[in-house]
């Protein structure tokens, strides 16, 4: 089932490759704004639902049952059960979409590397998961500067005569403006554990995703940045960007 699901993700990628005039590097951005478009709707239900759990912990009512029940754990989690209830509240409302659209995203991660053979083995595995359009492989990997088949470590833009991997500090930069514009504000004091998590998260998940983009394939690293801006663009049109995160604030008076 899972590589009927690829092939139907490969066939759909070959498919825009060849109506675009066989650039590849066009389809994948192409390929991904699609993606995003058809998990629209999950995205927007995962952001009401996400909301909805926010104003409710900045309520009056949960921070009256924070304080009373603060050395009871047990009567703590009760209590906001039950809270949660009363106002209608799914505190796992949020977590559907996202187990939803994971998959989606790895048969897309998966497409776009199977789509990208060059040895003889992966060609050969990538004819069995292609309907028609054989005459299209090998695909037309050259985008720019890139070999999207290739790591960016393998090629860097020569800049000065050093090899600077564009793509990579693009990947960083747009990880962690998402990260940053999409993290609510913390209900919690500074030093709440999971607020600590979620900074360091902010910070060491965009050089991950920087060291993937500069160590494997370009191709990812180019779904890497569409997907990013994408995901931007999306959470801005409902609104729900925090620019506070990103802009300096004013020191009060």
């Amino acid at each position: 089932m899972w590589d009927s699901f690829i092939s139907i993700m490969i066939n759909i990628l070959l498919y825009i490759y060849a109506f675009i005039g066989q650039n590849f590097g066009i389809a994948i951005i192409l390929f991904t704004i699609l993606i995003r478009l058809v998990l629209y709707p999950l995205n927007a239900q995962q952001v009401k639902q996400s909301g909805a759990l926010q104003d409710l912990q900045k309520s009056k009512k949960w921070q009256e049952i924070q304080k009373k029940y603060k050395d009871n754990k047990e009567k703590l989690a009760q209590e906001q059960m039950a809270l949660y209830k009363e106002m209608g509240v799914n505190p796992f409302g949020s977590c559907l979409p996202t187990l939803i659209q994971f998959p989606i995203i790895i048969g897309l991660y998966q497409a776009i590397i199977r789509a990208l053979a060059v040895s003889p083995v992966q060609l050969l595995n990538l004819s069995h998961h292609i309907s028609g359009g054989a005459d299209l492989i090998p695909l037309n990997n050259h985008f720019l500067w890139m070999d999207l088949s290739l790591p960016e470590k393998d090629f860097g833009l020569a800049i000065a005569g050093f090899g600077i991997p564009i793509l990579a500090i693009v990947v960083v930069v747009t990880s962690y403006l998402q990260t940053k514009l999409m993290t609510p504000p913390s209900t919690g004091s500074a030093n709440d554990q999971s607020a600590q998590m979620t900074k360091a998260m902010g910070l060491y998940m965009p050089i991950f995703m920087g060291w993937l983009a500069y160590s494997f394939s370009s191709g990812l690293a180019l779904y890497f940045v569409v997907s990013n801006l994408a995901t931007i663009g999306q959470y801005a049109l409902m609104g729900r960007l925090d620019w506070n995160n990103i802009l300096p604030q004013r020191a009060s008076k």
